[in-house]
């Protein structure tokens, strides 16, 4: 039996209240000094970047930022693994999200080969002591898995290819990683086997219905982290002054973006 959706009008109510909450924990990592690393990962099209935009759309960019790092250049690829990552890792009063990480490695580096065997059999037993480290250096390191079946995957990759604002997401990547599901699918098994530890453990996403999955993973993402409500009281506006000695210069004087609504 099918899992019954949620209304569209129940599903912006609870993310407009989520997107409240997650302002009162962003105020709260603030306060308190906190370091906090998300980390989104997932196959294609498993809807991490829609989680991602609805979490950060209410947040301070200043105090939580998103890194999509590209693939390395020519010089970071002569570079410690992890040390493009460590440049982008918070200080204390910020959360930084992660779309796709250091995770690289242990995904499509080695599906489609672009590390050998020796630097992916390296990556999984260095991933968990760097983490661990992270972790005692005092840093929170929360990690989402999006599960996506091959059967909504490939629903997704075809509305991307009648969409013209999707089109552009879909890469030669995506694509030959439509051939590649089972091989996808082992590299995930080894690298949870490997970097699914106490310390930071990893947390799967059920992503083949988007609204849930957003509903879930931000609920959850609440949940990690022991905010109090720090809302400042309510400010009472006094009247503003009477402006005195001031005359605007001519509108003629300045270039105005042209209202191209009234057009319409």
């Amino acid at each position: 039996m099918a899992e019954k959706k949620i209304s569209n009008k129940k599903y912006e109510a609870e993310l407009a209240r989520l997107q409240i909450e997650l302002v009162k924990m962003q105020e709260w990592i603030k306060s308190q000094g906190l370091k906090v690393v998300v980390i989104f990962e997932g196959r294609d099209a498993a809807g991490k970047g829609g989680t991602i935009k609805r979490i950060t759309e209410p947040m301070n960019p200043r105090i939580t930022r998103v890194v999509a790092l590209p693939a390395p250049t020519e010089r970071e690829k002569t570079q410690w693994y992890f040390q493009r990552y460590v440049a982008h890792l918070p200080s204390a009063g910020e959360m930084v999200i992660f779309d796709r990480s250091w995770y690289n490695r242990g995904g499509v580096e080695k599906v489609m080969g672009f590390c050998t065997e020796e630097e992916h059999q390296d990556f999984l037993r260095s991933c968990p002591e760097f983490e661990r480290m992270l972790v005692r250096s005092g840093i929170k390191i929360i990690k989402y898995w999006f599960s996506v079946s091959d059967e909504e995957q490939e629903r997704r990759f075809q509305k991307r290819l009648v969409t013209p604002t999707k089109r552009w997401k879909l890469s030669p990547m995506d694509l030959e990683s439509r051939n590649r599901w089972v091989e996808y699918s082992k590299a995930k098994d080894i690298m949870f086997a490997h970097t699914d530890i106490k310390q930071a453990p990893w947390y799967v996403v059920n992503s083949d219905v988007k609204k849930h999955a957003r509903i879930n993973c931000i609920t959850h993402l609440l949940n990690q982290i022991p905010y109090e409500d720090t809302t400042p009281e309510p400010i009472m506006l006094e009247d503003r002054p009477v402006v005195q000695g001031y005359v605007r210069p001519p509108m003629e004087d300045q270039t105005f973006v042209e209202e191209v609504h009234s057009k319409l």
